[in-house]
């Protein structure tokens, strides 16, 4: 192989947007709770260039039978598990903002957004009412 095909193929490698692509949140991601415990996972996905999630997984099985009584949408009455409750968000530069996020244990939605870090290895989520200051974020960590 020559010197002109290596330089060829290495800048392929760097410049192909699938390759040269920074993290996205779409996977799996553990959940946990404020007290750091682990309460799930959820799945993100993307559909027409905006995220979505579900929760997939519960980990008290006492709550895995749940049905979110409090949602004043559509979602009210449905069963947690499998309930989308992200939905939305689109991405801005680095974050992902301009959806919402439903809290299925009190039935109220927040706007939301998200940010990667640690290199997409974390993601952190902030649901808030009217300002970003006035909210709270966790920190999830995806499943590899």
């Amino acid at each position: 192989m020559n010197i002109l095909a290596v330089l060829l193929a290495c800048m392929f490698c760097v410049l192909h947007p699938a390759v040269a692509a920074s993290p996205s949140p779409v996977g799996v991601w553990r959940t946990f709770d404020d007290d750091g415990h682990e309460t799930g996972r959820v799945e993100i996905t993307e559909r027409n260039q905006r995220l979505y999630g579900r929760i997939i997984a519960i980990a008290d099985p006492a709550k895995a039978k749940a049905v979110c009584r409090d949602c004043t949408d559509e979602r009210r009455g449905l069963p947690v598990l499998g309930l989308e409750f992200l939905r939305g968000l689109r991405q801005d530069g680095d974050d992902w903002d301009g959806g919402d996020v439903l809290d299925p244990q009190n039935g109220r939605v927040y706007r939301c957004s998200l940010r990667l870090e640690d290199g997409g290895r974390k993601l952190v989520i902030r649901g808030y009412i009217g300002l970003s200051l006035f909210g709270r974020s966790q920190t999830w960590t995806r499943v590899e």
